[in-house]
């Protein structure tokens, strides 16, 4: 018989071990707790590893032990049966991260709080992203929440293993508490309607149009929202501004990372974007490159500038953002005086070609 809140690893010689994993909400863990860990693994001769949901799994344990290891951690398991909503995974956001557009902590714990756990016809991953870059892999989730300049998107539909699939957008340019309604809205759809079955498999049963189209008549029943053009226009607008002044104050201390210092997102008063050129077109053979030039039109023209990028400290070049970003947001994103990196630029074009671009 399997310990409660275990996992039977591989069998060795004809002896049985388990792993557990304990819930880390957003995957924050205090000091203490990481020293739990580590005492628990020491004490019961385990093994520590870092999961790709977040989580830190102790294997190599004991039968007997297990119960053990739970008391001295003091934790709850972070999957309570198969079918069940997993840990949501999340990113940094605007909290931490210089190019976060919405508040994915925030969003992310209360979607853990709300679900967690839930029975759901099929297991069911969720992740949620402050910007494009998806360091949560919102594509490949059942649920997808996706935050950009103007709110948020919701995907639905995404999986990966033996049969991977892309998730579909939803919606657009929600706002935190139309995500919220949102996704209680697909979940219960899914409980409703869904077999044994991942939320892309259901969708493939029962067609997108289907699907799409009783979600969001639900969604729009029950929020009661009027689509009018000037009214979606205020509540935009409405919207930008609330998230302006968020961005622009101390973010409060999540309940998952208490601590005696507050995390600020940014100073207060300092604003969070700079100010984008107004953009030219895009940069040919033999432009100099100048403030508006787009990050990925600077490495198609110039490649040799790679290395001058990469000596500012601008090493992930191949990231979504470069595909849109100017090198002048690109400089302040990252901290750089914009002058320095075009005069620097411009001279690396120069020595490589012999002229300096006109």
């Amino acid at each position: 018989m399997i310990p409660i809140g275990a996992n039977l690893q591989k069998i060795r010689n004809g002896k049985r071990t388990y792993a557990i994993t304990p819930h880390l909400p957003g995957g924050f863990v205090k000091p203490e707790i990481l020293r739990k860990y580590a005492d628990a693994a020491e004490k019961y001769g385990g093994v520590l590893k870092l999961t790709s949901a977040q989580r830190i799994m102790i294997t190599g344990l004991k039968a007997e032990d297990v119960e053990h290891v739970w008391a001295d951690l003091g934790m709850q398991p972070a999957m309570g049966f198969a079918n069940c909503v997993r840990s949501i995974k999340l990113c940094p956001g605007i909290a931490f991260c210089k190019r976060g557009k919405q508040d994915s902590i925030k969003l992310g714990l209360e979607l853990d709080r709300l679900y967690h756990k839930k029975e759901m016809p099929s297991r069911m991953k969720i992740g949620v992203a402050g910007c494009q870059n998806s360091c949560a892999e919102v594509h490949i989730k059942d649920i997808g929440v996706l935050g950009t300049d103007n709110g948020w998107d919701v995907y639905v539909g995404g999986s990966c293993g033996a049969h991977p699939r892309l998730a579909q957008k939803l919606r657009s340019d929600l706002t935190y508490e139309e995500v919220l309604r949102l996704i209680a809205v697909i979940v219960r759809y899914y409980q409703q309607h869904g077999e044994i079955e991942r939320v892309g498999e259901f969708i493939d049963r029962i067609g997108w149009e289907r699907f799409s189209s009783d979600v969001l008549a639900l969604y729009e029943a029950e929020s009661g929202r009027e689509t009018g053009c000037g009214r979606e226009a205020e509540r935009v607008e409405a919207m930008k501004s609330s998230e302006a002044t968020a961005r622009n104050k101390e973010a409060t201390p999540y309940e998952a990372v208490k601590s005696d210092k507050a995390v600020n997102s940014n100073k207060a008063g300092e604003s969070t974007k700079v100010a984008e050129p107004a953009h030219r077109g895009p940069l040919a053979a033999s432009e100099p490159i100048q403030a508006d030039s787009i990050v990925s039109d600077i490495i198609r023209v110039y490649p040799q500038t790679i290395p001058v990028l990469r000596s500012f400290g601008m090493g992930c070049l191949g990231c979504p953002s470069a595909t849109g970003e100017s090198i002048a947001k690109a400089a302040d994103i990252h901290g750089i005086d914009i002058q320095a990196l075009l005069r620097a630029l411009n001279e690396g074009v120069a020595n490589q070609t012999g002229s300096r671009p006109e």
